[in-house]
């Protein structure tokens, strides 16, 4: 199978690459500047494209690569038209995307379900962390918890592992800003980089988490229609720097214009500049409560603890998983999805254990 990933050479991009082609797939990793040093990949066998997904030739570009599969990894996608999947569809080809937007995931489907069914194509928006990962999670901790009330995820990521700055403006562009998700049987507003919890991570200890905006928010609740609380944090490890985004936060919350998204390559370059004060982990939390079947009250939460460094090989995973089982014909579903349903839980951990990285699942009862 012939996979054209765009982005490419990106901090996730890159990874993605090389993840398909230690699967055996021919991989063409696409973007504005390509590096043909092969720098990137060492001795894989990764061609190379100069493509630009902004350019008004984009589409006839990428027909005449001829993939079987693009892979969309060029964020942020909050901003993004879905201009990518449909000049993907266009060339014949499947589509999937690390997408981590709200809005862009959880109307991808409606937006693309004509153009893939025509093209008897799959696409799939969300490969990544959220919403794949967090959703197989929640699906396997329902069997402990077979009526679903409350779901708190978190991630926490290391300082030692590169950001992008891509993935630094996605989070910079709703810091202060508000978005709506379920607390306590109400749809709310939350605030970006706001509603501070302390959480506690496997490995990781105590940290504080912040609210962040993403498609899990809307699509959950729509999975588990009995969930009177739906919440995403995100927890940095320096607590200098948590406390810093919260005050820019608030200070945007309420009206000073800071213009944090145009500032995302220096704010990089200083991170960067305290990555000696990080320690080796990074971590994810995912908590359900709910009944059991016989009307008693229960917890769970699963936790997974990684090495800093490999901590961005999580969100590309299920691009790399999915293209695994389409290729060899384990995916027959033809339209346009959110990546939900799509792999098992049992799919990451075989992956997970490439990485060292380790799960822990624990229950209490709440009665």
């Amino acid at each position: 199978m012939r996979v054209v990933v765009i982005g490419g050479y990106g901090n996730f991009g890159a990874r993605v690459c090389r993840g398909l082609a230690l699967s055996g797939m021919e991989v063409i990793a696409a973007g504005r500047n390509p590096d043909e040093t092969g720098r990137a990949f060492g001795e894989l066998p990764v061609k190379h494209a100069r493509l630009d997904h902004s350019a008004g030739d984009f589409q006839s570009e990428l027909k005449r690569l001829a993939p079987d599969l693009v892979i969309h990894c060029a964020g942020p996608f909050q901003a993004q038209s879905y201009g990518v999947a449909r000049a993907a569809l266009g060339a014949g080809a499947h589509y999937f995307d690390l997408a981590d937007g709200r809005q862009f995931v959880a109307r991808f489907a409606q937006n693309l379900q004509s153009a893939a069914r025509s093209a008897d194509r799959l696409a799939v928006s969300g490969a990544s962390s959220v919403p794949a990962l967090s959703s197989t999670v929640i699906a396997s901790l329902g069997a402990r918890v077979p009526t679903i009330e409350e779901i708190q995820i978190a991630i926490a990521p290391g300082q030692r592992a590169p950001r992008g700055r891509a993935t630094l403006a996605a989070v910079l562009g709703h810091a202060g800003r508000p978005f709506k998700w379920v607390s306590g049987g109400k749809w709310r507003d939350a605030w970006g980089w706001q509603e501070l919890k302390r959480l506690r991570f496997y490995g990781l200890g105590a940290r504080w988490a912040a609210a962040c905006d993403v498609p899990d928010l809307e699509l959950l609740p729509r999975l588990y229609p009995e969930a009177r609380t739906v919440e995403f944090r995100a927890a940095l490890e320096l607590g200098v720097q948590q406390s810093a985004l919260w005050l820019a936060a608030s200070l945007r919350r309420h009206g000073v214009q800071l213009p944090l998204e145009r500032w995302a390559g220096a704010l990089d370059w200083v991170a960067s500049r305290m990555n000696g004060l990080g320690g080796t982990l990074a971590g994810m939390l995912v908590s359900v409560s709910g009944k059991r079947a016989d009307g008693s009250r229960v917890e769970a939460e699963w936790h997974l603890t990684s090495d800093a460094l490999h901590g961005p090989e999580i969100p590309c995973m299920p691009a790399i998983l999915l293209a695994r089982k389409l290729a060899n014909g384990g995916i027959t579903q033809r339209g346009a999805f959110p990546c939900v349903g799509f792999l098992s839980l049992a799919d990451f951990e075989r992956e997970f254990s490439r990485w060292r990285i380790t799960t822990v699942m624990r229950e209490r009862s709440l009665d």
